[in-house]
């Protein structure tokens, strides 16, 4: 079974991050499913609005550590970062419902959706710190402007986790909604966006993210930082200790 589900409904391509035995960590080839899809979708005229979910016990607990180390030499076309300049310049909205864990990226994607519904039992981190890394996605820009410079390098620098009602009122997380409901609700708002005129949709997107070329550049910036990171000798000694728990 696929490890990236894909289908579309009233207008709205639903995205589902499907390896519960792993936990939905995310491998390379993973990351450029998830890339062409959202590509496909915007270029199909039938698909409106994005809605990307995993399973009820777990949206993403990150990368596939592993994986991610076969190739290790980033840049901008590399499975994971591709994937995350796609949502930066993705032209149709991004509806994300959260369930369980969402580590690292998990969390970090969120901060490119234009609405995002999580279960109470919801679990975020950040903890690129903790690995001896540096954040990613523009994190460093979008996080300082969403919750304050304070409360964003209390959940950098200390890399712990917060429940669905601090995402809450952290401005990440639109909603907590019982997770029975979740996905059907998420659903709903996904397809009144798809219902919305498509153009005056895609320019107010626009008109609320004047500071996109800015996030670009902060990106660019973390690609080259989070590289040189990787290769230090802090951040092998972190990994290889992660991967002796596993």
């Amino acid at each position: 079974m696929s490890t990236i589900q894909v289908q579309d409904e009233q207008g709205v391509r639903i995205i589902t991050i499907n390896r519960p035995e792993k936990r939905n960590a995310l491998s390379l080839d993973m990351y450029t499913s998830l890339t062409e899809y959202l590509i496909q979708g915007e270029s199909d005229s039938a698909i409106h609005a994005f809605l990307i979910k995993g399973q009820p016990d777990c949206f993403t607990s990150g990368n596939d550590v592993a994986d991610f180390l076969k190739n290790s030499n980033l840049d901008a076309k590399h499975p994971a970062f591709r994937f995350l300049f796609s949502l930066l310049e993705l032209k149709k909205p991004l509806v994300a419902a959260v369930t369980g864990a969402a580590v690292g990226i998990g969390t970090t994607m969120l901060l490119h959706c234009d609405l995002v519904y999580a279960a109470p039992s919801a679990k975020f981190q950040l903890p690129f710190v903790n690995l001896a890394l540096v954040p990613e996605a523009g994190a460093s820009l979008l996080l300082p402007q969403l919750v304050g410079p304070q409360k964003a390098a209390e959940l950098l620098l200390l890399g712990e986790d917060f429940d669905a009602n601090a995402a809450n009122s952290f401005n990440i997380v639109n909603e907590v909604v019982a997770a029975n409901e979740l996905f059907d609700y998420a659903l709903s708002r996904a397809i009144k966006l798809a219902q919305q005129p498509p153009q005056a949709l895609q320019a107010t997107r626009e008109l609320l993210r004047p500071h996109k070329d800015e996030v670009r550049k902060q990106m660019e910036r973390e690609l080259g930082q989070f590289s040189i990171r990787l290769q230090s000798d802090e951040a092998k000694s972190r990994f290889k200790a992660f991967l002796n728990r596993e």
